[in-house]
């Protein structure tokens, strides 16, 4: 048995810690607002990430610490960066590996799809930016760390842009609009799938300092969103996809930012982590049903 603890309430950090403790493993789940609710076998201590003594105290004799805490989108470039550094110097305190929840901003605009873990980092926005500084920090830590790295979300209570932006139309019933290319094949992770991948890596004997890719599946937005609408018995009445000006006038500023996401084919290529770490990705049925879970 090892003892983990799990920085970050969200889906992806509220599963990471259930799948440790089904594994019969001491885990802690901590956040700023994680109250006394935790998932069975697991404690819940609210602490902040950026408190790095706190964190430390908490995390005493753990063998590995998970970085699932996540920022407020838009304050990215200023809140992250307290929030790994605390992390960090928490996991560096009490010499417990560190194993951080990122994703594929990183790469940026200019890089081949599909996307490769082995790839440089050349990061195009100020999203990805603050994100390639992120793992910069925890790279740098005396402390071997590991990256786990997803594309958009599917699942329950995931924040995603297909969840804010095209889900609540689609459950009404109303035409659905977009953004970026609707033809043009995406990478969608699952968040239970993000958690297996966040917890296999921690029993990874190979070379640390290096990311994963999360297995995902891969679908165009239109396609999406007519397999949502179909297991949800509504028909899309129509589907477009937002202009820039749109977008601008809605204030959807964040993304327009990263709209070059959708513009073009995102391809994920996860067969280390499927051969090195043993986890395939859920089918697009199953993400979808988890994400309408409260729907159907």
């Amino acid at each position: 048995m090892s003892f983990y603890v799990v920085v970050g309430a969200g889906p992806v950090g509220r599963q990471t810690a259930r799948l440790l403790g089904e594994e019969g493993h001491d885990v802690v789940l901590t956040s700023r607002s994680v109250g006394s609710s935790a998932p069975p076998n697991v404690r819940a201590i609210q602490a902040d990430a950026t408190d790095a003594s706190e964190l430390s105290r908490i995390s005493r004799n753990a063998d590995a610490i998970f970085m699932c805490a996540m920022a407020t989108y838009h304050r990215w470039p200023t809140d992250f960066f307290p929030i790994i550094d605390g992390t960090v110097r928490a996991a560096e305190a009490v010499g417990a590996k560190l194993i951080v929840l990122g994703n594929l901003y990183g790469y940026g605009e200019n890089a081949d799809s599909p996307l490769r873990s082995d790839l440089s980092l050349d990061p195009t926005s100020k999203k990805g930016t603050a994100r390639t500084i992120m793992w910069q920090r925890a790279v740098r830590a005396d402390v071997p760390a590991i990256e786990i790295r997803s594309s958009d979300y599917l699942g329950h209570s995931a924040i995603s842009y297909f969840s804010l932006v095209a889900l609540p139309s689609i459950i009404e019933g109303k035409p659905t609009a977009f953004i970026g290319d609707l033809d043009a094949t995406h990478a969608w992770s699952f968040t239970k799938d993000v958690a297996s991948t966040l917890v296999a890596a921690a029993r990874y004997t190979g070379e640390w300092r290096r990311a994963f890719h999360v297995p995902s599946q891969h679908a165009s937005p239109r396609e999406l969103i007519q397999r949502t609408a179909a297991m949800l018995r509504r028909e899309v009445p129509g589907t477009r996809s937002y202009s820039v000006a749109e977008m601008q006038a809605l204030g959807m500023h964040e993304l327009i930012e990263m709209s070059y996401l959708f513009e073009s084919p995102m391809l994920v290529d996860s067969s280390d982590t499927e051969t090195l770490l043993g986890v395939k990705a859920s089918s697009l049925e199953e993400m979808i049903a988890d994400t309408l879970r409260d729907h159907l």
